[in-house]
């Protein structure tokens, strides 16, 4: 079974420096009907002015990857990390017992267009941890985090595995749902048809039982595509 969530139905909030669309209920925008997603609970696409960015806060026991497709951030934090995520690179934080962190765009001309996502841990209590690397454009599906962290992957403490895909006008790509696992399938950029059903960028598909994921470029696209227990 394929649920199509379309971009305009996303929770929505404009901050003059920071334009936020919530995939699921975060911070004042609440809709009972998607607080998450499996292990997946929060996804939140994120365009940040230049010179503009989040003060020091706090997180715990969440799994928190972002993703940056524009632009360049600059992180801090508690564990004594300073790094600048560039386009293409992917972080994962985890909170565990508590992390305090800020995100800044350096940039005096340039915004900053990123996907935050939070997803739910196997269990509380971690070491807090930090990782990034960079994940070069490219075709097809490019796992970027994983339980296991293979195939170079960094490593998240739940059953999940989660995908770049970059796909060009007439390409396609097949991913298989196993019955008892579960699929989102999010458009950050770009245009696609997922078994013939055209996704925009905000768009995203909720994927459950055994399917065959048939995604074909109806226009350059960049995806991401989560596997869930």
């Amino acid at each position: 079974m394929i649920t199509i969530r379309r971009a305009a139905e996303r929770g929505h909030a404009d901050h003059g420096w920071l334009d936020t669309f919530h995939t699921f209920s975060f911070a004042d925008y609440v809709d009972p009907d998607w607080m998450e997603f499996r292990a997946l609970r929060v996804l939140n696409d994120d365009r940040i002015e230049p010179g503009r960015g989040f003060g020091m806060h706090p997180h715990r026991d969440m799994e928190i990857v972002t993703i940056v497709f524009e632009g360049a951030l600059q992180h801090r934090d508690s564990m004594g990390n300073t790094e600048m995520i560039r386009a293409g690179d992917v972080q994962r934080m985890t909170a565990g017992t508590g992390v305090v962190h800020s995100e800044f765009n350096p940039s005096e001309k340039e915004g900053v267009h990123l996907y935050q996502i939070w997803i739910l841990p196997e269990k509380t209590g971690l070491a807090p941890g930090y990782e990034q690397k960079a994940f070069p454009a490219g075709r097809g599906l490019r796992l970027v985090a994983s339980r296991d962290g293979r195939d170079s992957s960094l490593t998240i403490h739940q059953d999940a595995s989660v995908y770049r895909a970059g796909l060009g006008e007439g390409e396609s790509l097949a991913h298989e749902v196993p019955s008892r696992r579960h699929a989102w399938v999010q458009v950050a950029r770009g245009a696609v048809t997922l078994n013939g059903r055209r996704l925009e960028a905000g768009d995203g598909a909720a994927v459950s039982g055994k399917e065959t994921l048939e995604l074909k470029g109806v226009e350059p696209a960049d995806l991401i595509l989560f596997d869930l227990a």
